[in-house]
């Protein structure tokens, strides 16, 4: 061997090991958007609603009508907090303009 190499003699050389941590991330909590039933609004316009602001086909959205209908309560999706909270808010401001007493509601999944 030579002056300088491969050993743990040399001055000035260290090594040493960084580490690096990963913050771990949560995933978001998720929130169902309910619709609740009343006798009031009409059934098409709940059909409406579900494919409008949920992207519900035709059938999906009939067979949440009818499960409000018949349940007095149905669940339309699951979503992140933000995107459920504007959700409800759209299908509010658009019932209230629309005269339709239809209540929507998120609760944590």
């Amino acid at each position: 061997m030579q002056d300088g190499e491969g050993g743990s003699d040399t001055p000035g050389r260290s090594t040493s090991v960084i580490t690096r941590t990963k913050p771990k991330t949560k995933k978001p909590s998720l929130y169902r958007v309910l619709l609740l039933n009343d006798d009031y609004t009409p059934m098409e316009f709940v059909i409406h609603i579900l494919e409008r602001f949920f992207q519900k086909d035709r059938e999906a959205a009939t067979r949440v009508m009818l499960h409000v209908h018949n349940h007095g309560v149905g669940e339309c999706g699951v979503f992140t907090y933000e995107v459920a909270e504007t959700k409800v808010t759209q299908v509010m401001d658009f019932s209230r303009q629309h005269q339709h007493p239809l209540q929507c509601v998120m609760e944590k999944k």
